[in-house]
């Protein structure tokens, strides 16, 4: 069956995630993970995308961001990817692919999982044994929506701004969430929208997006968002 465009929406946050090759590492060192954040940012600005979190594993990456055109995030990926395997090709005397074909998104519901995508991203070196605690680990907006350093790529989304009326209190009070863990079955359907390449929303999110989209924008046969459906992709999970 042929597969359906990818669905992208001007202003709707969007979850995405880029692996790489045969699941390969694609960071060597960390003048790797800088070229990558520079590289991101300048694509991020030439073509209107807000980047509000990220995270650079070994050998994937996540992006929480919100373009401000239909083509702003895929014009952004592919000129970050070319300029990305240029340098590693360059510095390693390298060639071939780095990254395992395209990059997968999904669009995501602001007022219910938006948070919870910031803390899926910058808790993913938790999850993987990396780090104990999210601030341990360099190479995640974390440093920036919890701690302050500063990252200059990073653009706040209306939500995180909503947690609080200073700077301080906004890291305050996000740093909060981190204190608790994510559930599973929110874990599960934020895995299984991103594999699927499926909206990530209540079902008022995913009816409201067909009639904008005038297209199929959830699996035949199912609703948007249950949580009596099955997750059946664990043998291809990212983390």
């Amino acid at each position: 069956m042929a597969r359906l465009p990818r669905l992208t929406m001007p202003g709707c946050p969007h979850h995405i995630i880029q692996r790489g090759n045969n699941k390969q590492p694609c960071f060597f060192q960390p003048s790797d993970y800088k070229a990558y954040l520079s590289f991101l940012q300048e694509a991020s600005e030439q073509y209107g995308v807000s980047i509000h979190a990220f995270v650079l594993m070994t050998n994937h990456v996540h992006v929480l961001a919100t373009p401000c055109d239909t083509k702003g995030i895929s014009a952004m990926m592919q000129a970050l990817g070319r300029r990305y395997v240029q340098h590693i090709n360059y510095v390693y005397e390298r060639s071939g692919t780095l990254w395992e074909g395209r990059f997968r998104s999904t669009l995501v519901d602001s007022e219910r999982y938006l948070m919870t995508l910031y803390r899926y991203i910058e808790l993913n070196p938790v999850r993987a044994g990396m780090v104990a605690r999210a601030g341990d680990y360099p190479w995640s907006s974390f440093q920036h929506n919890a701690i302050g350093k500063p990252i200059k790529l990073i653009r706040p989304h209306p939500v995180y701004q909503q947690l609080g009326d200073s700077a301080e209190k906004r890291r305050r009070l996000y740093g909060t969430l981190f204190k608790g863990h994510i559930p599973d079955q929110e874990i599960a359907a934020i895995r299984h929208a991103t594999n699927k390449s499926w909206p990530l929303g209540s079902d008022t999110f995913i009816a409201d997006l067909a009639a904008k989209t005038q297209r199929r924008v959830s699996p035949l046969g199912r609703g948007g968002d249950r949580k009596s459906e099955k997750f059946r992709d664990s043998q291809n999970q990212p983390l």
